[in-house]
């Protein structure tokens, strides 16, 4: 028997590979599948299923894709009814794999088709379950996705899921280990471990949604709780594993189309393309193609390029090294962003040395910023995330968290001078390149964020651990 967890940390997201006696499984892929059919035929191994603990919201899976290069069938639970043929299961149907049982468990409540899989070994003990979006290590799945698909308010569906833990997945035994479809730094949860596999028991210990004696209206309280609003991009990537994709060949076939600085700057014209600059933040506040939003391949890319630019049929161009293009195009495609019309052949250099116009980014120090503070007395925005802020901040600071600074725009000066930072400097230069192609010139970055103000003398609030906000 072979489990190999395949944890992509830009995504927080675990796929699985399951073999037995020559046959293979992938649960919940990524949308590149070359690497599942490699290390499949490694072992002389055929992969025969593809299960899918549920629709996605967060990424674009690779189930189409795998199944049509290797003629695996799909595997939803009970409630899907997705575009595309698959094998809709009931529940605690069984599925061989070699000699191993892979038993699902229909477990709604984070969305209706939510589904565990209970894998059994040659001697059919139950050994393990891949809990997808049901059960985190630390956390359950929010329950506010899928409510208008399933015509159900947020504390229904999390009422849904309480009885779908106390029924399938808290009788099963202790040593049941746990393999979660997320780890921290997802959005698909609140509360998330950084670990990524653990047993059942030290769950049923620890996880506060898993307390013996919880009820259900105390647990629809404390899972619906605190709830950020979901990424835009999220009903959009449902709806691409829901009614399938454009083969990946296809998107980096078009993607890698290099283009020279006229082509490059006709295209951005022509078809409306955003410019998305995917170097890193240092590089980019020195220089950058004017009206260019910088995220960077070098932090969480992907989940902040669906939360920024929302649209996955947003035309993009990118501005972007040769040696990471694929990587750039494979994470893009991850979270749906297929739209992709080519690059900017030999960079932004290329871009500079043809005289096109350029733009960049003030970036000051901690200590200069700690100098000048008192003197000019600028506003100061801080774009970290709510708990990040409430736990400690530059005194009058503004907060305005990244992921929303498009519906606050009017609160940034228009004419004067301001500061914006974040934690380490990512997402600040992030923050940055939004206002300056919004037509805000007078952001100055704080280069280091507030892990280097924190060396300064700047005036700050007093400290509180997030834990007990």
């Amino acid at each position: 028997m072979i489990i190999e967890q395949i944890y992509t940390g830009c995504l927080a997201q675990g796929a699985y590979y399951i073999e037995s006696n020559g046959e293979a499984a992938i649960i919940d892929p990524l949308r590149e599948v070359d690497g599942y059919i490699e290390r499949a035929k490694k072992n002389n191994a055929q992969i025969k299923y593809i299960f899918e603990t549920h629709f996605h919201a967060d990424f674009v899976s690779g189930h189409v894709t795998l199944s049509e290069k290797t003629g695996a069938d799909i595997i939803y639970g009970p409630n899907a009814n997705p575009s595309f043929d698959c094998v809709i299961a009931t529940d605690n149907q069984e599925f061989k794999l070699g000699d191993l049982t892979i038993v699902v468990l229909h477990t709604p409540g984070h969305t209706m088709e939510s589904t565990t899989y209970l894998l059994k070994d040659a001697q059919g003990k139950d050994h393990c379950i891949f809990s997808g979006d049901t059960l985190f290590l630390g956390d359950v799945g929010r329950p506010d996705l899928a409510q208008k698909a399933a015509d159900m308010t947020q504390e229904e569906l999390a009422g849904t899921l309480y009885e779908s833990l106390r029924n399938k997945i808290m009788p099963l035994a202790d040593d049941v280990i746990v393999y979660p479809g997320h780890g921290a730094g997802s959005a698909c949860g609140k509360n998330m471990m950084k670990e990524t596999v653990d047993t059942l028991g030290n769950q049923k210990q620890m996880n506060y949604a898993l307390r013996a004696d919880m009820t259900k209206a105390e647990f629809v309280k404390e899972v619906t709780d605190g709830l950020a609003p979901p990424p835009a991009y999220f009903p959009l990537n449902v709806a691409m594993n829901k009614h399938g994709y454009e083969s990946i060949d296809d998107v980096m076939s078009k993607g890698k189309t290099g283009l020279t600085p006229d082509a490059f700057e006709a295209a951005a014209n022509e078809t409306g393309a955003l410019v998305l600059d995917v170097r890193t933040e240092k590089e980019f506040v020195k220089g950058f193609v004017p009206r260019s939003v910088f995220i960077g391949l070098n932090g969480s890319f992907a989940p902040w390029v669906g939360a920024m630019i929302k649209d996955v049929k947003q035309p993009l161009l990118l501005v972007v090294d040769s040696d990471k293009l694929e990587e750039a195009i494979t994470r893009l495609s991850r979270v749906g962003f297929d739209n992709i019309l080519g690059y900017l052949e030999g960079g932004f250099d290329a871009w500079k040395n043809a005289g096109k116009e350029t733009d960049e980014i003030t970036s000051i120090s901690a200590d200069k910023f700690a100098a000048d503070l008192s003197q000019t007395n600028y506003p100061v925005f801080d774009v970290r995330k709510d708990g990040e802020y409430k736990s400690e901040h530059v005194k009058e600071a503004n907060h305005t968290s990244l992921e929303f600074i498009n519906n606050h725009l009017a609160e940034f000066p228009t004419e004067s001078p301001f500061y914006v930072h974040c934690a380490g400097g990512y997402r600040s230069v992030i923050a940055a390149s939004i206002l300056k192609a919004r037509g805000y010139h007078n952001v100055i970055d704080i280069a280091g964020g507030f892990n280097a103000i924190k060396n300064t003398d700047v005036d700050r609030t007093d400290y509180v651990c997030p834990t007990t906000l």
